[in-house]
C-alpha cells in the first residue's frame, strides 16, 4: 500500500508541476486584446479591415500599416481576432489578419473566420506568427515568421505589396 501512495505521490506532483507551468505559460506568452478603432470615413473609396492581437509586434505592424493608408483614400477598421465571427468580408476590400499560434495551432477565431469564408481568401492577407516563425493553416497564403520587431519595416512592405492592388492603390 505505501508503494501505491508513493506512486500516486509522484503523479500528483508532477500533474500539479505541469499544470503550473500551464498556467504560467498562458499568463506570460498569451496574447492581449487589440483595441478596436476607425480610421477615415467608411464612405472612402476602398475598405480595409486589419484584424490582430495585441503585443508590442502586432501593435507595432498595425501602427505601421494604418499610418500608411490614413492619407489615402481608405477607411481602415482594427478589430481583435475576437471580433472575427461577425465580420462579413462582403463589406471589405481587403482583410489582414494578423494572428499568433497559439497551443500548435491557429485561434480558434481565425481558423472559423477562414473556414467560413473559404470564397474571400483572394482578398485576405495573413500574418501568422510563432516561436519557429514557419506555422501556418493548411491551406492559406500566409507571411509566416517569428515576433521581431526589427523585422517589422519588411513584414509592412510585404503586407502592403500584398494590399495595394485589393485596395486599387
Amino acid at each position: 500500500m505505501k508503494k501505491f501512495r508513493k506512486i500516486l505521490l509522484v503523479f500528483l506532483s508532477i500533474a500539479l508541476v505541469f499544470l503550473v507551468f500551464m498556467f504560467w505559460y498562458q499568463y506570460e506568452y498569451a496574447m492581449d486584446h487589440a483595441q478596436e478603432y476607425e480610421v477615415n470615413s467608411p464612405a472612402e473609396n476602398s475598405r480595409l479591415l486589419l484584424a490582430t492581437q495585441g503585443s508590442d509586434f502586432k501593435n507595432a505592424i498595425t501602427t505601421a500599416i494604418v499610418d500608411y493608408y490614413k492619407t489615402e483614400s481608405v477607411y481602415i477598421k482594427v478589430i481583435d481576432i475576437s471580433a472575427l465571427v461577425g465580420v462579413n468580408p462582403n463589406n471589405y476590400d481587403a482583410l489582414l489578419i494578423i494572428h499568433t499560434w497559439e497551443n500548435w495551432k491557429p485561434p480558434s477565431a481565425v481558423k472559423s473566420f477562414m473556414d467560413r469564408t473559404m470564397d474571400y481568401r483572394d482578398k485576405t492577407v495573413v500574418l501568422t506568427t510563432s516561436g519557429e516563425g514557419s506555422y501556418k493553416m493548411e491551406g492559406v497564403d500566409a507571411f509566416t515568421g517569428e515576433s521581431i520587431l526589427d523585422e517589422t519595416p519588411n513584414y509592412v512592405g510585404q503586407i502592403i505589396n500584398k494590399l495595394n492592388p485589393l485596395l486599387k492603390l
